[in-house]
């Protein structure tokens, strides 16, 4: 389940047209160190790996609108933002990859 909704946030990413080339590949491999850090932590922490991917998802949905809201987008990211909160010390790429993800997607002018 969680492979899949990553999977589906790549897509998201790689077909929207209201992003930059250079913020889509950024993105891209992002998501693809996301994906490894969160199969990594399913193993041990699965519903917070769960959040996390869902955090993602909805960031990614609300980056990729055609009509922006900015509230549901600062929501989304503080919550992404959040849900790593926690692993900090014991996962700091994961962490950091999250941060690299919301400093883009905020970045975005929306």
């Amino acid at each position: 389940m969680l492979m899949k909704t990553i999977t589906d946030i790549e897509a998201k990413i790689e077909n929207t047209c209201l992003m930059k080339e250079e913020d889509k590949t950024d993105l891209l491999n992002l998501i693809s160190t996301l994906k490894s850090e969160i199969s990594e932590l399913s193993k041990t922490h699965a519903e917070q790996a769960q959040s996390i991917t869902n955090f993602a998802q909805v960031s990614t949905h609300e980056a990729t609108r055609e009509q922006k809201n900015t509230n549901l987008m600062e929501v989304s990211l503080t919550g992404l933002t959040s849900s790593v909160d926690e692993f900090e010390n014991t996962h700091p790429k994961l962490v950091e990859t999250v941060n690299r993800i919301s400093q883009i997607l905020a970045n975005m002018g929306i």
